[in-house]
């Protein structure tokens, strides 16, 4: 049985669906499974809608906050992240941030890794957003798995790029299509295969 960690941080809760997305696979997929949210660094951060915010921060409340635990017992571990300027949030990367010790200590290397996020634009800065995720991933010494053009679901309308799964918000809550779902979904098995066979599952 492999352990994923899905953690995730959420503005509004596009991200958060995704996330939650991916823990359902990767529960079906016979993992045993961690879904962690990264809290937010301020009591109210500065968003084009907060009344979606205050929603997603209630809806979300009960589900526990990631910790460095996380990343150490996952032998696959997800991150997702809603994109600012092109870049993850800076709450996520505030998380990561924390991860030197387990990280220098070798404690994170050889984990199956990838990244999944949502923009507002179709060039919104998903990619870079996930790119720059996969900077972190080289520095724990974790293998990277991106999704690839390995599969249908990836050429669906509102899907298409080969490093992980991502979302054209529209800057509407709750605006995750189905095709987004299912890349996600794909991406976790995928990412649960490669850790099983790193011997971490």
């Amino acid at each position: 049985m492999t352990n994923v960690a899905v953690i995730y941080y959420s503005s509004t809760g596009n991200v958060f669906r995704l996330a939650e997305a991916a823990a359902d696979a990767a529960v079906k997929a016979g993992a045993e499974v961690r879904l962690r949210r990264v809290p937010e660094l301020v009591d109210e951060p500065a968003t084009t809608d907060r009344d979606a915010w205050r929603r997603n921060a209630e809806a979300t409340k009960d589900v526990p906050v990631a910790t460095l635990d996380d990343l150490e017992w996952a032998g696959a571990i997800l991150l997702g992240t809603p994109v600012r300027f092109g870049l993850p949030a800076p709450q996520l990367l505030h998380f990561l941030d924390t991860a030197a010790e387990p990280s220098i200590a070798g404690r994170l290397t050889d984990k199956a890794v990838g990244a999944f996020a949502s923009g507002s634009a179709p060039h919104g800065g998903q990619v870079s957003a996930i790119l720059a995720l996969h900077n972190t991933f080289c520095h724990w010494g974790a293998v990277i798995v991106p999704t690839g053009s390995t599969d249908a679901v990836h050429f669906r309308p509102s899907n298409g790029n080969p490093y992980g799964a991502s979302n054209v918000s529209r800057n509407q809550p709750g605006n995750v299509t189905d095709d987004n779902l299912a890349a996600v979904e794909y991406q976790t098995r995928r990412t649960i295969a490669i850790a099983a066979g790193l011997g971490n599952g």
